[in-house]
């Protein structure tokens, strides 16, 4: 499932990226997650425009309720 991969991916992303201990909620900026989210999904190609907007305004909602920080938890 090309979905399920690109999150797999994006989580990894978070993990590394964070500046949390290990472990942890692992948040990232919301532009950060989005600018990967949009490359990744560019290179698989197989997930369409619209799923790939509605689920990136999905998650700024929820990172704007955390100073702008995406978690692992919302997605």
């Amino acid at each position: 499932n090309p979905l399920q991969s690109l999150l797999s991916s994006m989580k990894h992303a978070c993990e590394i990226l964070t500046s949390e201990p290990e472990g942890g909620a692992a948040p990232i900026p919301f532009e950060t997650f989005s600018f990967l989210y949009l490359y990744l999904a560019g290179i698989d190609g197989e997930i369409p425009e619209e799923e790939t907007e509605a689920f990136l305004h999905k998650i700024k909602e929820e990172a704007d309720k955390q100073s702008g920080m995406v978690l692992i938890r919302h997605f």
